[in-house]
């Protein structure tokens, strides 16, 4: 249910944007992973009073009703901003606004090392319209086809940077990227 980045990178996420991160582990079993969420969103919800959680959740059911359901447990709000939005254009605002993000896995048709590790720009959107029609990918990654990391935000202080990785091929159409050191730069 969840996406799995290095730790690492998202305690320098954290300090890009001054919102504290808090961390927990899951085996990723089923309803396991749900109460290790429950414990993670308590934990938060006591130490910063928080009254909601806002998810990033565009069409997936079962990753917004598991987090609704959770937070409904625990007295809290959910909010998801991005719920059935068209996918290509969040993706095109994303890119407008300033986000800046690469590729750190990919697993699908049409994909392969080379989406890695490079700023996604409008022709890469373009690239993938052209393959949801050739292979019916889904162009925000819904289907698992790949996972983003935003290096670069209009909310961040700071931006990260890449300063060492390697790719690793995994199958003909599979591959990811093992960050082995990253920082803030300024902007």
């Amino acid at each position: 249910m969840f996406h799995q980045p290095v730790k690492k990178i998202v305690e320098l996420q954290s300090r890009a944007m001054n919102i504290p991160a808090i961390f927990g582990y899951t085996k990723g079993v089923k309803e396991d992973e749900l109460n290790d969420l429950k414990k993670l969103i308590r934990k938060a919800k006591k130490e910063f009073h928080l009254d909601g959680v806002v998810t990033g959740a565009l069409f997936s059911n079962y990753q917004r009703g598991r987090v609704k359901n959770v937070c409904e447990e625990l007295g809290l709000k959910t909010f998801n901003p991005l719920w059935h939005k068209e996918q290509l254009l969040e993706l095109k605002e994303l890119l407008r606004e300033g986000f800046e993000f690469i590729l750190v896995k990919v697993a699908g048709l049409g994909f392969g090392k080379s989406w890695l590790n490079r700023m996604i720009s409008a022709d890469d959107l373009k690239k993938l319209e052209e393959l949801n029609r050739k292979y019916g990918v889904n162009v925000a990654g819904e289907g698992g086809e790949y996972e983003s990391l935003v290096l670069n935000a209009p909310f961040y202080d700071k931006k990260l940077k890449i300063v060492e990785s390697e790719i690793v091929e995994d199958g003909e159409n599979t591959a990811h990227l093992v960050i082995k050191k990253a920082e803030l730069d300024d902007k």
